[in-house]
């Protein structure tokens, strides 16, 4: 089939009508799907950045038998908080890897729930770099957008950033 443009609007009304034939602008052939590929390191592992209010979590996967180690702790002692060992095996859950792979992360900054969140979040970021097909789960449920969501700053009169003084009449 020739490739042909439409040139005018009354070439598109045509085509609208049915009078003419629909122009081909493009093959499906030269279409090109992004390939994401996997990168590990001579030791197996995959690194990523995670990153969560003022936390930064670096975060190395290898596949293991599950253990997770945070600032060279174990998790449970690290994030004693049941609610914050959930949301950093969500990425593990979603993508059926519970398990199956090994954590070791350093996380600096923040409190223990950004700490958690950025721990999540390169979790999430290494699993994609150790096996590209299950970068479609994880971006379906949110896990790889940062969550931007920072403290607001005080300002100049104010309490807090928005808070005012307490008013006195008196």
């Amino acid at each position: 089939m020739a490739e042909e443009t439409l040139n005018s609007l009354e070439d598109l009304k045509q085509v609208m009508e049915g009078t003419t034939e629909a122009p081909v602008t493009a093959a499906v052939e030269d279409i090109e799907a992004i390939v994401y590929e996997q990168k590990i390191d001579e030791q197996g592992r995959s690194y990523a950045t995670g990153k969560r209010k003022d936390a930064v979590a670096r975060v190395w996967i290898k596949p293991g038998s599950g253990n997770v180690t945070v600032n060279g702790r174990e998790l449970n002692t690290y994030f004693a908080r049941p609610v914050l060992q959930m949301l950093i095996a969500q990425p593990f859950q979603v993508t059926d890897r519970e398990g199956q792979f090994d954590v070791v992360a350093t996380v600096k900054g923040g409190g223990l729930s950004g700490q958690a969140g950025a721990v999540k979040h390169g979790i999430s970021k290494a699993l994609t770099l150790f096996e590209p097909a299950l970068r479609g789960a994880l971006k379906k449920e949110g896990f790889l957008t940062r969550d931007s969501r920072v403290v607001e700053r005080k300002k100049y009169g104010k309490r807090k950033a928005r808070r005012s003084f307490q008013f006195s009449k008196r």
